[in-house]
């Protein structure tokens, strides 16, 4: 079979398809014959040699990307989650089954330390895929092991929202454009931001409700108060990091909630206490899910048949092409290789 690699040292022109022999599955495991998978920033932070927890401390190479679509092609002994035949997702986190996220379950991630869903045939244990609902394409199901659960969880598990509350999605990428349709699904009212009117435009007709263009509106914040009557936003979705904080912490009302998911925006500020402490908001880091959160996510999706909205497609061994995609910030919603 074929697989992308990437060693040190690192960087896109590193990133290989290269030949290794078909894996089999034991014990408790499933060979997954891979469609799709899509892009995360995570996986560009990876192949770069700049993630914290991966390519930069592995000691050889690795296998990238987290969130993939295949069909069960074998199982080993004692399987009896999935069958030779099922459509499953990879699950990002392969043993955060439930509960709370603990140092074991946040260790166990696709991509590193395991080698991840970037290749034509994989073995996965039984408990780190999942069926995934049967009217979504193989490009569709490819975006919702990361992105569509860091949105879920944020709105659903973590925060305590009710419709009519206020939420705002930074930026039109993967997490903020499923948080987009999760909350209008949901019946809160949306603010996006974006630096362009075209994807502010898309994302209006997905339901956002209120738009702001954070190049002509440099104060955003101030948007967000004023489409709030001056009250905040009960929820931010924070996907710059220290470049946009301090407009987060603006934005959100007294004992709102704000979701850190990203560091897009780089940055240096730092997080104020007196601010945070002075409107009593709850800044809590977000790390995707379980699998407990993405089973109920996928029958809100199936019960709403909310579509993920896949913007590129590429080859998989086109990878490289789709990660400058990606580095141009060319995208709305997901960027997917296709197998």
């Amino acid at each position: 079979m074929r697989a992308l690699e990437v060693a040190a040292p690192w960087g896109l022109d590193a990133l290989k398809v290269v030949e290794t022999p078909d894996p089999a599955p034991g014990h408790g495991e499933v060979l997954v014959r891979m469609k799709a998978v899509s892009l995360n920033y995570r996986d560009l932070l990876m192949v770069n040699g700049m993630y914290s927890r991966g390519s930069a401390s592995a000691g050889g190479a690795i296998t990238p990307f987290s969130d993939g679509c295949g069909v069960v092609e074998a199982v080993g002994p004692g399987v009896t989650r999935v069958a030779v035949g099922d459509r499953v997702a990879t699950l990002f986190f392969q043993n955060w089954i439930s509960g709370r996220p603990t140092l074991e379950k946040l260790s166990s991630a696709l991509g590193f330390p395991i080698p991840g869903a970037g290749r034509e045939l994989a073995v996965f244990r039984q408990d780190g895929v999942s069926k995934v609902p049967e009217f979504l394409t193989d490009q569709q199901v490819a975006t919702l092991p990361c992105a569509a659960l860091t949105a879920w969880r944020g709105l659903f598990e973590d925060a305590r929202l009710e419709p009519g509350d206020t939420v705002v999605l930074q930026g039109t990428g993967g997490v903020s454009i499923f948080g987009l349709q999760f909350a209008h699904a949901a019946g809160y009212r949306t603010v996006i931001t974006s630096s362009s009117d075209d994807k502010l435009a898309r994302a209006q007709a997905l339901g956002a409700n209120h738009l702001v263009n954070y190049r002509t509106t440099e104060d955003w914040a101030g948007a967000v108060r004023a489409a709030t009557h001056g009250v905040g936003a009960d929820f931010v979705m924070e996907v710059g990091g220290a470049g946009t904080m301090q407009q987060s912490l603006r934005a959100v009302r007294i004992g709102g909630h704000i979701a850190v998911i990203g560091v897009v925006a780089g940055g240096t500020e730092g997080v104020h206490p007196g601010v945070l402490i002075g409107n009593s908001a709850r800044l809590q880091g977000l790390s995707v899910g379980s699998r407990d959160m993405f089973e109920a996510m996928c029958r809100a999706i199936d019960l709403h048949r909310i579509e993920p909205v896949v913007d590129k497609v590429f080859p998989w061994t086109d990878a490289v092409a789709a990660f400058r995609a990606m580095q141009g910030g060319e995208h709305f919603g997901k960027i997917v290789l296709q197998f």
